[in-house]
């Protein structure tokens, strides 16, 4: 009886933000190694297709860089970083294309296996994503782009019709080259283009970590001032960078609110937008600075 009424009130728990996040768009990110995790992928998916069937237009923007790792070196072909960025020459980018065109049909697949209708989208179809070339410094890293230009119109056609929406961050330039493009960044500018109620960046750690009396503090709520200056203060750095700042830019672009959370805690997007504690990190824009950066 007792675990039937501790169901019963998650339950109850989770009512208003149905109510509050109905046909809200919500934006996802997932990309790194939990990708590659099938029992990770199965959850995550599942909490996308519940999210769909409670109401909301979830958007699934995927990355993809162990798979693309993985195909190159079955391949023969090397590959180098240049500040973290992937130098892509054009066999690179066929490579690259070639392997998140077989992610996203992936999941698709997979997302139709738990009960949802899900499409595939790739950012160089239909100009979704139109990309204009990355330098890096002084560095030419080839068919590296960021976001120049989006349309949405098959976006939002799908999420009119309560289809979910798979994107592979693959931009076409007006030069009619392909160009790979950093997902968090995707995820970022189609947030703010279809006005996305919250964007949701999936990592291997908790959220934004900061080390003190040699242990790993999470940070539950930040504004845009207190993450600025995590950056400043290089307290967030490496892979972490781009996905704080995918939220800043969404933010700024009036997408309500950020997470940063655990792809590898079970259903960690469901306890993170159901419930009233939540998980993981929530980054809101806030024009300062507040209790949680305190003393750092």
């Amino acid at each position: 009886m007792e675990e039937a009424i501790k169901k019963s009130e998650v339950l109850i728990e989770a009512l208003p933000y149905i109510k509050k996040f109905f046909k809200k768009n919500i934006v996802i990110k997932f990309g790194g190694s939990s990708l590659g995790d099938a029992k990770v992928r199965r959850t995550v998916l599942e909490d996308i297709v519940f999210m769909n069937f409670a109401g909301m237009n979830p958007v699934l923007v995927h990355g993809g860089g162990p798979f693309i790792n993985d195909k190159m070196k079955a391949l023969g072909k090397t590959y180098t970083f240049v500040k973290g960025l992937r130098v892509t020459d054009e066999e690179t980018m066929t490579i690259v294309d070639q392997a998140l065109e077989e992610l996203n049909h992936t999941l698709v697949t997979e997302i139709k296996a738990v009960g949802a209708e899900a499409f595939g989208l790739s950012g160089k179809e239909n100009e979704l994503l139109v990309a204009q070339k990355k330098m890096q410094g002084n560095h030419d890293i080839g068919y590296v782009g960021n976001v120049a230009a989006l349309d949405t119109t098959v976006l939002d056609r799908l999420l009119e019709t309560n289809i979910i929406p798979v994107i592979s961050p693959v931009g076409m330039g007006r030069d009619g080259k392909l160009y790979n493009i950093n997902a968090d960044e995707a995820a970022a500018r189609i947030a703010v283009a279809i006005k996305a109620e919250k964007i949701i960046v999936l990592t291997n750690v908790d959220g934004v970590l900061f080390e003190k009396n040699e242990k790993m503090r999470l940070l539950e709520s930040l504004s845009l001032d207190d993450i600025k200056f995590l950056i400043e203060k290089g307290i967030v750095t490496g892979g972490m960078i781009p996905k704080v700042q995918a939220c800043i830019e969404a933010l700024e672009g009036k997408v309500k609110k950020a997470h940063i959370i655990s792809a590898r805690l079970p259903h960690a997007m469901l306890l993170e937008i159901f419930t009233d504690k939540g998980i993981g990190t929530e980054i809101v824009k806030l024009g300062r600075r507040t209790k949680a950066t305190e003393g750092i």
